[in-house]
């Protein structure tokens, strides 16, 4: 876990964000309180340890991220993986892509850590069609791995059409649509614009597939 010293930051359609989507309207300024991040994706090695299996479709690779799982599936791993008392959670949408951005130490790259995709992401030109393991690529300015790229990523929040109405304090956007929630980052299966730090998606809670995994946070209790 990598420690995100908390700040402010403007989230959404920035300008160096090119190809934006209309969801990623209007910016806004968002404080981030102070938090704990994975610094990889979480592995099969990791998701197999807690759950007694493995869902990947790419099941050859212990290193490799974990895919196939749904949001759902996650709220089992993280209550088993708590079980002793632990806090780890998804990380809100707010928190994700401020880590991605690089929090207080951001050089305001499109990507997270360049603006040249092929040094940070796995994505659909240089990935053999398949998934690899965590950490190859640049890490970005906080020393994380593959926030673009790799597999896309769940988060806390529920899905919303635009950001008018959603928290200003990094919290977890839970109001509206909560059968979608929100997925962030690109995949191995992406092209470049999916993969920048401002872009989002969603899926139903009961979707998975072979290119969406996820990365733990904490909350730092000071």
């Amino acid at each position: 876990m990598v420690r995100v010293e908390g700040g402010s930051f403007t989230m959404g359609c920035t300008p160096e964000q090119e190809n934006c989507n209309d969801d990623e309207k209007p910016t806004r300024r968002v404080q981030i309180n102070s938090f704990e991040i994975g610094k990889y994706e979480v592995t099969q090695e990791l998701w197999e340890a807690v759950m007694g299996e493995n869902p990947s479709a790419f099941a050859d690779c212990p290193q490799c991220p974990v895919e196939t799982v749904s949001w759902d599936d996650i709220q089992v791993f993280l209550a088993k993986l708590n079980a002793g008392g632990e806090q780890y959670r998804l990380p809100s949408e707010a928190e994700w892509e401020y880590a991605a951005r690089g929090g207080q130490q951001s050089k305001g790259f499109q990507y997270a850590g360049s603006n040249d995709w092929a040094a940070v992401a796995w994505y659909y030109e240089n990935t053999d069609n398949r998934t690899h393991p965590v950490g190859q690529k640049q890490a970005n300015e906080l020393g994380l791995f593959d926030m673009s790229g790799n597999v896309r990523e769940w988060v806390q929040d529920c899905y919303s059409v635009s950001y008018d109405g959603a928290p200003s304090d990094g919290r977890a956007w839970e109001e509206g649509n909560c059968v979608r929630r929100v997925i962030r980052s690109g995949s191995w299966y992406g092209k470049p614009s999916y993969i920048r730090s401002a872009n989002r998606f969603w899926y139903a809670t009961y979707f998975h597939n072979n290119n969406l995994g996820f990365r733990l946070a904490r909350t730092i209790q000071d």
